[in-house]
């Protein structure tokens, strides 16, 4: 993180609300048939009951039942209603449970029963943060196996086994593309070849004038480049450029012919010096 972003991150300690620090919360795990009928709930209903039974020197038994109003939102469905939770000490772990209320939650519980303050009522800079309390017990809930549970399992084992692609009769052929015996760039490509004919191989001394006045117009040539200018098959015309030419490997040239020193005659910028100061002198005489 830059300098500038941490400038612009405030963490502000008051923000955090302790006062439930010290409080027991449970943490529970419930299967997601549950989950879904809770999410659709109302958030005044009430949606299950809780059963705590002790005996003496045995742990406590905790059962879960749902009520007839969660079960009716979708009475086509039909779930377990008794369940029994798993209880399990954290000992090894330190685990919180945080709540936050939204700016716009906080503008208006500030507005509520304010109807005559004066002055506007601007939404806060950021949300509350509320520590509802420390997980000292994990349930898991499980449902009783009776026949609705094994029902609703069976279910979900002929879902998760269906598969997702199946193959459906149709009434009538779909052509999307014709069939063709020979594509159009297939038979232009072969038409180019037979008006170019053969390549013949040429006179060893007339391809190295034509290589020798292609490199007096650029110093580096590569083999496709070559081929196009002399028109000679590409194995003769390398054996011929292992005699005059050399071969870069390495860049900024790389995979490129370039004449030998012995058969190069570029001018340098020494000469070319020369040459220009031989030409003023002898304008200035």
């Amino acid at each position: 993180m830059s300098k500038d972003d941490k400038d612009k991150v405030q963490i502000i300690d008051k923000d955090l609300d302790l006062s439930n620090a010290g409080r027991g919360v449970w943490l529970v795990k419930v299967p997601k048939y549950i989950a879904q009928k809770w999410e659709k709930a109302p958030s005044n209903m009430d949606v299950g009951k809780l059963r705590i039974s002790k005996s003496p020197g045995q742990k406590a038994q905790v059962s879960l039942s749902l009520t007839s109003a969660v079960l009716a939102l979708d009475p086509d469905e039909k779930i377990p209603t008794e369940h029994v939770l798993d209880v399990s000490q954290v000992t090894k772990q330190t685990l919180g449970v945080f709540s936050h209320m939204a700016p716009e939650a906080l503008a208006l519980a500030a507005n509520a029963g304010k109807e005559n303050s004066t002055g506007a009522s601007g939404l806060p800079d950021n949300e509350k943060l509320y520590m509802e309390g420390r997980i000292v017990q994990k349930l898991e809930c499980r449902p009783i196996a009776d026949t609705c549970y094994m029902k609703l399992k069976l279910d979900s084992i002929r879902k998760a086994s269906e598969p997702q692609r199946r193959v459906q009769p149709i009434d009538k052929i779909v052509q999307n593309f014709k069939p063709v015996k020979d594509h159009q760039h297939n038979i232009e490509y072969r038409e180019r070849k037979k008006a170019e004919g053969k390549k013949a191989r040429d006179d060893k001394n007339a391809v190295m004038d034509m290589l020798f006045h292609a490199f007096e117009k650029h110093q580096y040539y590569n083999i496709k480049d070559l081929v196009k200018i002399t028109n000679q098959p590409i194995s003769y015309l390398k054996e011929i450029l292992k005699d005059v030419c050399d071969y870069n490997m390495k860049n900024p040239h790389k995979n490129m012919w370039e004449l030998k020193k012995e058969y190069r005659h570029y001018k340098t910028e020494e000469k070319k010096e020369e040459e220009e100061h031989k030409s003023g002198s002898s304008d200035s005489d």
